[in-house]
């Protein structure tokens, strides 16, 4: 059995990625999750998956995921599913329906209203479209001290720093707040003990995509799997404006988590080096699923818009990244990194 830590990227609908992912390691024999990371889609992600492996182990976790994305795909309602059909849509690959989508009326006239007018404009008719997925978690088990240890990352917009909630500080809130574009959605308040007093937060993202450093108490395990979903590099200069804005969000999505592969990395050399004592620090191995070139066929218009088909595509790109990593990475697991981050971050 080896025992690992889950590391969950948020990125909108994009986090069906994810659940292909955990769809195959959770089915995968002797692998322990002792540890989630979540912001955003990933905090979704990892509340699913616990809940329902609380409730009846990892097949229970694998059907709580389905009943996630069934509702995250249902948040399009069926007119988004008719326009597509309506032209002829329903064939073309993730790359077509994604450029289709982003340059269509309809989306570019709803970003171009995010960036003029405020989520709080809408007074008494707001709501959060996440709010009801989120509220029918069972937060009972979400909480509790059994089965992976689940953090939740939001950014403190007084403070601008990274907030992670664990254990019985999760909640409705909590998730809301680590899937709060503040652009879309209007600040979630939460009352934190930890200043004592009452704070708004934003995405998660900002600060943690996701958060590692929770992975560096003794008690877990060494291996920290990330499940990235916002592509590191992209060959192509963009262009177009919904290009610019697409890539501007994912390097700033990407900052805070390549910042702490940073800093492992440094740490990891003095550690070998010997300048730091042994069992001074922790020694982490780190580990990477990814699909950038399907990220780089989708947009900031997929990760806006839940299509069902791309969620489906989605979803069978995590399940064959996550056989890869288990058929060429899983011996590594417990004894070295199988990625170098050194060289693609140092």
């Amino acid at each position: 059995m080896v025992r690992i830590n889950l590391a969950l990227q948020g990125g909108g609908a994009h986090g069906a990625f994810t659940w292909g992912v955990l769809d195959v390691l959770l089915s995968a024999p002797n692998i322990e999750i002792a540890a989630i990371s979540g912001t955003s889609a990933g905090a979704l992600n990892g509340a699913a998956l616990k809940a329902g492996f609380l409730s009846g182990g990892a097949e229970a976790a694998r059907e709580n995921l389905d009943w996630l994305w069934g509702k995250m795909g249902a948040l399009s309602g069926p007119a988004v599913s008719q326009w597509l059909a309506g032209w002829g849509m329903g064939s073309w690959g993730a790359g077509a329906v994604a450029k289709a989508l982003e340059y269509s009326a309809p989306f570019m006239m709803a970003d171009m209203a995010s960036r003029m007018m405020s989520p709080y404009a809408y007074g008494p008719f707001y709501s959060h479209p996440l709010k009801p997925i989120a509220d029918a978690f069972s937060y009972e088990k979400i909480c509790a001290q059994d089965g992976p240890q689940l953090f939740v990352c939001a950014t403190n917009v007084r403070t601008g720093k990274a907030r992670v909630f664990t254990r019985e500080e999760i909640s409705t809130d909590v998730i809301l707040a680590s899937a709060c574009l503040p652009t879309l959605f209007q600040a979630v308040e939460i009352d934190d003990p930890q200043t004592g007093q009452r704070d708004a937060f934003w995405d998660g993202g900002y600060t943690g995509n996701p958060a590692l450093w929770p992975f560096f108490e003794p008690h877990l395990p060494d291996d920290i799997l990330i499940v990235n979903i916002n592509p590191i590099e992209r060959a192509a200069t963009p262009v177009t404006p919904q290009q610019i804005q697409s890539r501007m969000n994912e390097i700033s999505f990407n900052s805070s988590l390549l910042s702490e592969l940073r800093a492992i990395s440094f740490a990891k050399r003095l550690i070998h080096q010997g300048a730091i004592k042994e069992g001074d620090m922790k020694d982490v191995n780190i580990h990477m699923i990814a699909d950038d070139e399907l990220m780089n066929e989708l947009s900031a218009a997929t990760k806006m818009v839940p299509v069902p088909t791309i969620l489906t595509e989605l979803k069978h790109a995590g399940q064959r990244a996550a056989r890869s990593f288990l058929e060429h990475h899983r011996d590594k697991i417990g004894k070295e990194s199988s990625v170098d981050i050194s060289a693609m971050y140092g």
